[in-house]
Formats: C-alpha cells, sequence, structure tokens
C-alpha cells in the first residue's frame, strides 16, 4: 500500500516537502512547476490524490531544472 511519501506510480520517495514532518513548513517541488493533467489521470483511481508523484513520474524533471521552462 502506498503511503505519502512515495510516488505512486514508480514507488521511489516523491520529495515531497509536506509528507516529511522536518519539512512540513517548505513549500513542495511540485508547487514551482506545471503538471500535465493527463499524467495524473493516466493513475489507477485507488492511487490518485494520496501522494505525490515523483518528479520523473511527473515528467517535470527539466522543468525543475531550468525554473523558466514552463
Amino acid at each position: 500500500m502506498p503511503d505519502d511519501q512515495h510516488c505512486p506510480a514508480c514507488g521511489a520517495l516523491n520529495q515531497c516537502s509536506l509528507a516529511d514532518p522536518r519539512r512540513a513548513t517548505q513549500a513542495c517541488w511540485c508547487y514551482s512547476v506545471s503538471i500535465d493533467p493527463a499524467v495524473l489521470q493516466a493513475l489507477p483511481a485507488e492511487l490518485r490524490d494520496k501522494a505525490c508523484l515523483c518528479p520523473r513520474c511527473a515528467a517535470v524533471e527539466a522543468q525543475l531544472r531550468d525554473p523558466t521552462a514552463h
């Protein structure tokens, strides 16, 4: 069963600061990127809205490297 610190698509750590009590006051990386809604819709319904995707599965690695890319 997935938890809030792991990507529901691949199981890797999702790097979500909100799911980490030590960093919960910091904005998550996902606040600074645009995630294609189709990526989220591709997840099985039972896995949606349970935990953040990791940057790789969210297909936003390029945006994280270059914030002006989106």
